[in-house]
């Protein structure tokens, strides 16, 4: 299965944290799935990071992404767009881009947010 991250995941999962559910963490632990974390979830991770309101990982995000195996989708024209394009109220711009990215890429998300599943995104949680 190819699963997208959404920011909470990976950093709950990152530090072990006991909010990340059981299927969640199952999922992420399965070696036969393939990780991916949207670009604009690192920008978020590091603009957060930049304010003080979150503590720098260890080793450095890239480096941690890269140790779990976990690959980086960037920001296309087309999830961009996708992402203008989507219905409803839904206003976070961050969770717009990962929705799209999801639905182009065939991308189940691992999340505790339920407007991914308000799009028709598969998720694990």
């Amino acid at each position: 299965m190819r699963l997208l991250l959404d920011t909470h995941a990976v950093l709950w999962w990152f530090m072990d944290d006991q909010r990340l559910s059981r299927a969640a963490g199952v999922a992420l632990d399965d070696t036969t799935n393939e990780l991916f974390v949207s670009a604009v979830a690192a920008y978020e991770i590091a603009y957060k990071q930049s304010a003080r309101r979150l503590a720098p990982l260890p080793d450095g995000l890239a480096r941690r992404l890269q140790r779990a195996g976990i690959a980086v989708i960037a920001l296309s024209l087309d999830h961009a767009l996708s992402a203008a394009a989507l219905r409803g109220p839904h206003r976070d711009p961050w969770d717009r881009v990962m929705i799209a990215q999801a639905l182009i890429e065939n991308l189940t998300v691992v999340t505790v947010d339920k407007v991914f599943s308000d799009y028709g995104v598969p998720v694990i949680w």
